[in-house]
């Protein structure tokens, strides 16, 4: 344990030489003085990625129903409540949509704070979508953009939690919680085949994902253009790695609702020739021209 601990001090120490003096608001919250639990909880969660594929290969995919209606349901509630709480304790403190600094709105920064915490704790939570897919054997749907986006976001807002655990990084988890309503919504009701014919909107919430990236790198950029005060290099990074989410999500958004149809209609088409002859040919023979030849 004494070795755990100077290790742990260590990883700590060189992080704080990284990026500064951590916000003492946030001081003795769980799961926030120390990385390694986040370090570890993610490695876990690809520990049980490439473990729960190997042990479902010759073992029949679960069902998990029950489990994935309440899930869901748990998961789109909790965003809801983030939604409202994020807008109330942002109007609450008057924040600023263009720029928003750390510390000028008192007990409402903390209040974000706080809401911002039950933020970085749901991408740990977000984990068992990956554990649900691997034991209902649907390996098509972890994918490398799907393990890279959980694991990074739950690393990423460790990082936020600790430097800057409000002001202008409200906006993101603000607009990612109404997207995760729609989106586990949709979820929690493809789990029951009766109402599949009804989730025709699926590649619109890819598109708006996509215009939730674009929306959160002109909010950052904006307070590059008009600072006030909050961390030029946070802005960066965010900027950087919601680009890296746009180009992920426009190649899936492609290879999904671009690529297939184009690939079905060409197979169908392929279908309609036989031996060297399209159908055309054939319902011309003997002179007699049919009317869906014509």
């Amino acid at each position: 344990m004494e070795h755990l601990k100077a290790f742990d001090d260590e990883v700590n120490a060189v992080l704080d030489n990284m990026f500064g003096p951590r916000d003492s608001r946030v001081r003795g919250w769980f799961m926030l003085d120390s990385y390694l639990p986040t370090f570890s909880l993610t490695v876990l969660y690809l520990l049980l990625i490439w473990l729960g594929n190997r042990c479902m290969r010759n073992r029949p995919a679960l069902s998990l129903r029950g489990i994935l209606t309440l899930y869901n349901l748990g998961i789109t509630l909790l965003s809801a409540y983030m939604l409202a709480e994020l807008i109330l304790s942002s109007w609450e403190g008057g924040y600023n949509l263009q720029c928003q600094d750390l510390t000028s709105a008192g007990e409402a920064d903390i209040r974000v704070s706080r809401v911002l915490w039950w933020y970085y704790f749901s991408k740990l939570i977000e984990f068992l979508d990956t554990i649900f897919f691997v034991l209902r054997k649907k390996t098509s749907q972890v994918t490398f953009l799907h393990v890279y986006h959980h694991a990074s976001m739950f690393n990423i807002w460790w990082c936020v939690l600790n430097w800057i655990p409000c002001g202008q990084s409200f906006f993101g988890p603000t607009l990612n919680s109404f997207i995760h309503i729609l989106m586990y919504s949709y979820y929690g009701l493809s789990v029951f085949p009766s109402m599949h014919k009804y989730l025709w909107w699926k590649k619109y919430l890819t598109q708006a994902q996509l215009v939730q990236f674009l929306l959160t790198i002109t909010h950052t950029m904006s307070a590059v253009v008009r600072p006030c005060g909050f961390p030029l290099g946070c802005l960066i990074f965010q900027s950087s790695y919601m680009m890296t989410l746009v180009i992920l999500f426009l190649n899936f958004y492609i290879q999904t609702y671009r690529k297939k149809p184009m690939k079905k209609a060409m197979e169908e088409a392929g279908k309609e020739v036989k031996n060297g002859f399209s159908k055309a040919y054939f319902s011309t023979a003997n002179g007699v021209i049919s009317k869906k030849a014509q």
